[in-house]
């Protein structure tokens, strides 16, 4: 047997023998590029302090990532149908490390930025590599049961991400957080060569670089208006990113109707099954990076949980995902996808509608049935509506048909971040200053407090530290009047402090609950369309039963 796998899977006479390890390599790969965003939101913090950073520069850090990762995807998933799907995978995971050991050495907010950036370009490559790999590698029969396992990996690393970056945070600086990932790389990498068969269509034409180019235009204007407007207001970079997405999109449309060989075929979005399947996948992430950007705060500024402590209690969610696809696999084809997706998406909305109650005594406990509910929900819907998705491509352009259901993905990620944060935030500064009405707090104390919910408890924790000073000031004073005065002012501060530690957690629970019900919102309504969308169970068709019986016996 050799070492590197060198038969291409399109040559193979029976289904690749190795492909459940291949599988395992790919979801591996999958892994460390979403762990890779949900990881940073509980490094956050000490980078925070660490660089001095801004809220706009932590914003940048996140985002730097984003941005390329989704403008990038569908021209990177086109260039790996023509030229090789494994070869963009190794690629990609090479691009991934590298950028990872910059990340590593940073010591600024421009270069962590810089090295968050340069991963997100490797991820635009692995990510619809890993999906176009599976589709090639597994029969068809076989597809759905891998693409939940894919799936249930994504699910998985959503919750993965903040156990292993909290673990690290134990006894390591955030700079680990980045360090990690290269051991990962360069296994998966190796692994790759070993056990994942090389791979690419068979009469895929030349690439449509101006339309490729396209995509990178409107996608990457698009995601920096979702960001840039709701965090930094609609002044002029927004809105010319704005303009400049609508733009794109329109010539990007435009030629891809004209092109004989398109890098997407857009009128598949005239489809209601396809448009409906992108529809969830979109919405559904868009629930999930929302929920979860602002209950990893929660769990750490509220409730005081340490790093470690709140990545352990996201634990729920994962385990539930894995329930959820072995539901979705005995359920998708007894049922059909119209009804375990719109379960999936009437689960989501129930966990943020479950989230509206949260309010400034609310415990842990008060989190868990929503993570098991969103959890169960992500495995439903996730898995038939990708498959759905995959499904609509022919075997030639398997690496673009990745790239638009992982476009999908990051789209409502990108949205649920941007738009759910912009809303958590503005509900957080109305609450405390609601709550702060009447004391004597100075304005600028106050906007300091207002950025966000970790500048609040730093404002209190101001307030309690200049307690402490007074306190030890009044101790030492020979003038007993003086000590009187000191003393009572230190007993004010004290107060101050607590009353607006109290405030900021009251606030931050009373904005996560405003938040979540416009997230139900959105996602009910986006069950609905999706429910209308989404075609009913087809009947079996003679021609594909007897492909699928004629593929059975090839593979005894």
């Amino acid at each position: 047997m050799r070492l590197v796998m060198t038969e291409p899977v399109e040559k193979m006479e029976r289904p690749y023998a190795r492909r459940w390890w291949a599988l395992l390599v790919l979801c591996l790969s999958l892994l460390i590029i979403v762990m890779a965003n949900t990881a940073l939101t509980v490094a956050a913090p000490d980078m925070t302090e660490d660089l001095g950073l801004s809220s706009a520069d932590l914003q940048w850090v996140i985002d730097g990532y984003t941005v390329p990762y989704a403008a990038l995807m569908l021209l990177f998933g086109a260039i790996g149908d023509k030229y090789s799907r494994r070869g963009a995978l190794l690629l990609g995971l090479g691009v991934f490390g590298a950028g990872a050991v910059f990340g590593f050495y940073a010591d600024s907010a421009t270069t962590v930025i810089a090295a968050r950036a340069i991963m997100g370009f490797g991820a635009a490559m692995i990510m619809p590599a890993t999906l176009s790999l599976l589709a090639a590698t597994f029969p068809r029969r076989e597809r759905a049961k891998a693409i939940t396992a894919w799936t249930a990996t994504s699910g998985v690393a959503i919750a993965a991400g903040p156990l292993v970056a909290g673990a690290l945070l134990e006894n390591h600086a955030w700079t680990s957080t980045f360090l990690i990932n290269v051991p990962v790389a360069a296994v998966a990498f190796v692994a790759a060569l070993v056990l994942v068969p090389p791979s690419r269509a068979a009469d895929r034409g030349r690439v449509d670089y101006v339309g490729g180019l396209l995509s990178v235009v409107w996608i990457g204007a698009l995601v920096y208006m979702i960001i840039e407007g709701p965090h930094f207001g609609w002044h002029a970079k927004a809105l010319g990113a704005a303009a400049v997405a609508v733009v794109g999109l329109a010539l990007f449309v435009l030629w891809e109707l004209r092109h004989p060989r398109p890098v997407v075929d857009v009128s598949r979005f005239t489809d209601r099954g396809f448009a409906g399947s992108n529809l969830a996948v979109a919405l559904f992430f868009l629930a999930v990076f929302g929920a979860f950007y602002y209950l990893t705060q929660h769990l750490q500024f509220v409730l005081g949980y340490t790093a470690l402590e709140t990545g352990l209690r996201m634990l729920p969610l994962a385990g539930a995902v894995f329930a959820g696809s072995a539901l979705t696999g005995f359920l998708t084809p007894r049922l059909g996808m119209k009804w375990t997706v719109t379960a999936g998406m009437v689960g989501g909305t129930a966990a943020l509608a479950l989230l509206t109650r949260i309010d400034a005594s609310a415990s842990y406990g008060d989190l868990v049935a929503p993570l098991v509910i969103l959890g169960l929900a992500i495995g439903l819907a996730l898995s038939p509506a990708t498959d759905a998705i995959m499904g609509a491509f022919p075997e030639s352009e398997l690496g673009v048909g990745g790239a638009v259901n992982d476009t999908s993905i990051e789209l409502g990620g990108s949205l649920g971040i941007a738009i759910l944060g912009s809303l958590l935030a503005t509900s957080y500064s109305d609450h405390l200053s609601d709550a702060t009405a009447g004391s004597a707090l100075p304005a600028s104390t106050l906007h300091t407090a207002q950025d966000s919910v970790g500048a609040g408890y730093t404002v209190a924790q101001g307030l309690g530290e200049k307690a402490r000073q007074v306190a030890a000031q009044a101790a030492q004073a020979t003038d007993p009047q003086q000590a009187d005065r000191l003393q009572a002012q230190a007993g004010q501060l004290a107060s101050g402090a607590r009353q607006m530690a109290d405030a900021v957690g009251s606030s931050f629970s009373d904005a996560v609950a405003h938040t979540s019900l416009i997230g139900a919102l959105v996602l009910g309504v986006g069950t609905v369309l999706v429910a209308v969308l989404l075609p009913g169970r087809k009947p079996a068709d003679p021609a594909a039963r007897t492909e699928a019986e004629k593929e059975l016996v090839g593979t005894r």
